[in-house]
Parts: C-alpha cells; structure tokens; sequence
C-alpha cells in the first residue's frame, strides 16, 4: 500500500494523500542544545577553551562523565532492521521511522532523551561490537526489533561487557506490562497467580520472557507453543533456546498441540499471530482470562474471547485493556538512570510491574485491568518502583 502511494502518478506528493506521510517528512525528531550560545562568552564556555577544563576534569576522573556530559540521561534505541514491528525483515533504513517514534516515546512518556540507531548487519558479533564501542556515550541501550534467537544472544553478551542498562523491550516491556495486566486481572477475579495456569501462544523473543517473568512472579504454571506445539522436554526438535525454555516451564508436563493445552486453561497469552479456534477457545477454564496481543488480528478476536472470559485484553490500542509496551520502557529506563544503574535487574522488571498494577489497582473493571499509555501516573510510578529496586539490589550507582 505505501508503495502504491509514493508511486501515485497523479503529481500529488504522497503527503497530500496520506497524512502518515506528512507526519514523517523531515524524521520526527531533532536535536535541540541546553545552553544559550549568544555571544562569544556563550561560545567560550560551551566549546573552547571552557570545553577543555571538562574534558580534562573526565578524563583524570571518568565517572564525571555522568554529571558533565547527556551521557547519563540518554539512551541508544538500537535495531538491526530483522524484525521490525509486524513488518518483518526490513532491514535498517525502513526501520527508521520505527526507531524515530521510538525514540520519541521515550521523550514524550518518560523524559528520557533517546537517539536511534539503525545497524547495517544482521551479524550477531558485528553487533554486539558496534554497539560495545557506542556504549561510552550511552546511560542505557534498548534493543529494538531484532529477530529471534539472535536477540538472545546479544543481549546476554552486551549485558556481560557493559556497566550500563541493557533491556529487549521485545521481550521484557511486553512481558513487564503483562503481568502488571495479570496480576490485576487475578485480583479483580479474587484469584491469586498460584492458582493459574497460562497457556502462551508463540515461543519467540516476547513469549520466552513472558513465561519467565510469570515464573518469577509466582503463575502456578505455564505451557508455551511452537508452530509444533507445547514446547516440552521430550521433544527432539527443539533449539538450545527451546531447551532452556522447557527446563523451567510447563511442570503439567503436557505435549500435544495448543488447541489440547488450552482445555481447562485459566490464561491464553498470544504473541505468535495466526488464529485459535473458537472450540479450544470454548475448552478453557470458567472465569479465563485471554491477552491476544498479535496486531492488527489479534489471535482470538476480541468478540469470541468475551464469550468465554471474564477479562479480556490485546495489543490494540481500540480496545480495553491494550497491553502496550510504552507502559513500561520509559519508566524502566528513567528509573535505571536516575540512580545510574549498571543493569536492569529481575527485580526491577518485576517492581515495574507491581507499580505498573497498583496505578489501577483501586479502579479495576473487566475492562480496565492496565492503565492507558496516557495515564500521567504511570511514568512516575513505574520509574520510582525501578529506581527503589536498583538501589536494594545493589545494582545503583547514586
């Protein structure tokens, strides 16, 4: 479709027809300076020879680079174009307007400074070099849109060499933001997340982390499927990844596809795409609760899933109770950077969570278990919960 707009033949710029068009001409965003540079002695504080007493200052001491450069307010938003939104492999240039509104999310909703960086290469090394060598002008990095299994593996690499934050927000943004959903939705039903047991639908970057963080939070257990079904321990085919994932997951020990694990299923989280029945939809436990978060078709259409669940949620913003990751990403990385965190902890993703919940927690409805993106207490209340955690495990550096 985009295409068939820039090719319009009719002379009409493809910003007449089209207003996403006209947003984006120019990028969405800029930079803008701090500090006035009026005259002369402007200039000579802000670049030489007043530059020069900083640069010496870090240089001798180089944990003053925090408190003289943007350094600790600013984050990198890194991609490398593999697996861009519901777009796919589009590699790094078309990517970029992604990784502009990511950008200015993080400026709009969390006060964090943030500039994109779209990598020409899909090599999972070259990667996790370039980024290393970025780090010295970086708080915090956020890797974007990076396909899995690679996204694993760099993340776990870059966290090991650098002493600064790095966060999937593939995976633990939507993870954050869906237990915050599930923990509401448990309360509003007087359930407890022990009593659960979830069935998640898509073993990727999001699913893997979602199952993790509701293990950590408590879930009685949880079942996650392949296009092959319940990733189980007695299966032969699956990936080192996989393997891990069956090591701590689905204690019921089922096997068998997604439609058989669903029967009698409290929760079906979907992040895979593609269609559940309705009959395995009809075979879940009384009271379920269905987070299909595939856009824009969500795996269990929203009218099908309120037939059989008390509490119903999606990825999509015309909908109650969107699970949107911006709940989460910009109060994570703020908090983080408050007190100059050198990691983004386990902890912290779950006191993001529980702060995430307690914004609501005295509004809860079937159709209001997460607050909207536009809820001015979230971003407070997510950075001051992550900053509290970072400090009590040992993680803050102020």
């Amino acid at each position: 479709m985009a295409a068939e707009i820039v090719n319009q033949k009719d002379g009409l710029e493809p910003d007449v027809i089209d207003p996403a068009f006209a947003l984006h001409r120019g990028g969405k965003m800029a930079v803008q300076a701090t500090v006035p540079v009026r005259d002369a002695d402007d200039l000579s504080l802000a670049y030489t020879p007043g530059v020069a007493k900083v640069c010496s200052a870090i240089a001798e001491q180089p944990s003053l680079v925090d408190d003289y450069t943007w350094k600790s307010q600013v984050v990198a938003v890194v991609t490398d174009g593999s697996a861009v939104l519901g777009l796919g492999d589009i590699g790094p240039r078309a990517s970029l307007p992604v990784m502009e509104g990511k950008a200015i999310l993080f400026k709009q909703f969390g006060g964090v400074d943030a500039v994109p960086i779209a990598l020409d290469t899909q090599d999972t090394d070259e990667i996790v070099e370039t980024v290393a060598r970025l780090a010295p002008s970086f708080g915090g990095i956020n890797l974007e849109d990076i396909a899995a299994p690679r996204c694993f593996e760099i993340e776990a690499r870059l966290k090991e060499k650098l002493d600064i934050p790095v966060f999937h927000d593939d995976q633990h943004g939507t993870a954050i933001v869906t237990l915050a959903a599930l923990r509401n939705a448990a309360k509003l039903s007087g359930r407890a997340l022990g009593e659960l047991r979830a069935v998640i639908s898509g073993a990727g970057a999001a699913g893997i982390a979602i199952a993790k963080i509701l293990i950590e939070a408590g879930i009685g257990d949880v079942a996650v499927c392949d296009r092959k079904g319940v990733v189980s321990g007695d299966r032969q085919d699956l990936t080192e990844v996989k393997r891990e994932l069956a090591s701590f997951t689905n204690k019921g020990n089922r096997t068998g596809t997604l439609e058989s694990a669903l029967a009698g299923a409290d929760v079906f989280i979907g992040v895979s795409g593609g269609t559940v029945p309705e009959e395995a939809v009809a075979t879940m436990a009384e009271g379920a609760f269905i987070f299909a978060m595939a856009n824009p078709d969500p795996e269990i259409h929203p009218d099908v899933a309120r037939k059989y669940a008390s509490v119903v949620a999606t990825g999509r913003s015309d909908y109650p109770n969107q699970i949107n990751n911006v709940l989460a990403f910009p109060g994570v990385f703020a908090g983080a950077l408050q007190v100059r965190a050198t990691d983004i902890t386990e902890g912290m993703k779950l006191a993001a969570a529980e702060a995430l919940a307690a914004v609501v927690a005295d509004e809860l409805s079937a159709n209001r278990v997460i607050p909207s993106p536009f809820d001015e207490r979230v971003a407070p209340a997510v950075t001051s919960a992550v900053a509290a955690a970072a400090r009590a495990e040992g993680v803050a550096r102020r």
